[in-house]
């Protein structure tokens, strides 16, 4: 597919569809691109189609299928709607950081991949009442297979990265903030600990969808 060029080629490229629950739509929405007047528009949509696919089929279906909706805050930047919120201080970080990340259609062999950062509602509302975030993080660890998560305090949202080769790191700016696992370590947990922390999350996948 060619980088769109007119509204219809834009249009063909947000209905292609993900997986089961989402399309490529659902990652363009940018609030920089908004007001800035800056297209988010992938410069390969091939590129951003596959790794966007390996994303939603690997993290996010399983997560909507076990929690019912989530809410994709930002997903797909392109290089200079990022370089843009970087050079600006919007919150984002520099190109070469965050190809494979956000920016998904950058990166080549196993640095490929692909980010989102979301809110999980049904965990949303536990957190709100004092719920631990590592509750989920030790969930999102024994059951999916991330690359890289990342915590945020407002609604416990988080950064959550599919890639090609995982790095499997957990890190937080919620209290306690910083690294929770290191890219290679083993938990600080044993899995009867990680277990009981979730003992009360609906069961994986669970949701039957028609």
């Amino acid at each position: 597919m060619r980088r769109p060029r007119s509204m219809r080629g834009l249009e063909d490229l947000g209905r292609v569809r993900l997986s089961q629950h989402f399309y490529m739509r659902d990652f363009l929405q940018s609030e920089i691109g908004n007001l800035y007047g800056i297209p988010n528009i992938p410069d390969n949509p091939d590129k951003a189609i596959e790794m966007g696919r390996a994303l939603c089929e690997t993290l996010l279906d399983p997560l909507q299928e076990t929690f019912g909706r989530i809410a994709i805050r930002s997903g797909y930047r392109c290089a200079a709607l990022n370089r843009f919120g970087n050079e600006n201080g919007l919150n984002c970080a520099r190109n070469d950081a965050n190809s494979g990340s956000h920016v998904w259609d950058m990166r080549e062999g196993d640095q490929r991949g692909a980010c989102t950062s979301l809110v999980i509602p049904w965990f949303a509302d536990r957190y709100e009442e004092g719920r631990d975030w590592r509750d989920l993080a030790w969930w999102l660890h024994d059951y999916l297979e991330y690359s890289e998560i990342y915590f945020f305090p407002k609604l416990c949202a988080m950064n959550l990265t599919y890639r090609v080769k995982p790095l499997r790191t957990i890190s937080s700016y919620i209290a306690p903030k910083g690294l929770l696992l290191r890219a290679g370590a083993k938990s600080s947990e044993t899995a009867t600990e990680r277990r009981a922390r979730y003992a009360d999350f609906p069961p994986f996948r669970g949701i039957a969808h028609p």
